[in-house]
């Protein structure tokens, strides 16, 4: 099992910006992709963000809706993915998951039956 915990949301005005934090836990030696997703409210959940270290080097994938405002990374040492969020918009309002997947993934990281782990959340509120 993987543990995955959340930080780092809170309230800010548009145009303010937020690092969010995701520790894991536990397996995680299996463990080759971690995303962000959110989900605001009244909408489904939604992909934002993924780092995918499968290939043995790592590649980012973002959401066009945030693409240039927000960067993924992960800390190998302290097991935690992060994302850097600029330039945010009362439309980025959301609550924002972490997952991760256990085993390798080539492509299609925005599913989110790919990924088996998930965390509580963290909820982001952007008001203009």
């Amino acid at each position: 099992q993987v543990q995955l915990v959340e930080s780092g949301g809170g309230s800010v005005q548009a145009g303010d910006s937020l690092r969010l934090s995701c520790a894991a836990s536990g397996r995680t030696f299996n463990v080759y992709l971690m995303a962000w997703f959110r989900q605001a409210p009244g909408k489904e959940r939604e992909f934002v963000a993924s780092f995918n270290w499968s290939t043995g080097s790592g590649s980012t994938y973002y959401a066009d809706s945030v693409k240039g405002r927000f960067t993924i990374s992960r800390e190998n040492a302290k097991n935690t993915m992060y994302l850097q969020m600029n330039s945010l918009k009362p439309e980025d309002t959301a609550v924002y998951y972490c997952a991760a997947r256990n085993g390798r993934l080539f492509g299609g990281e925005t599913g989110q039956r790919r990924y088996d782990y998930w965390g509580q959340g963290t909820q982001v509120t952007v008001s203009s």
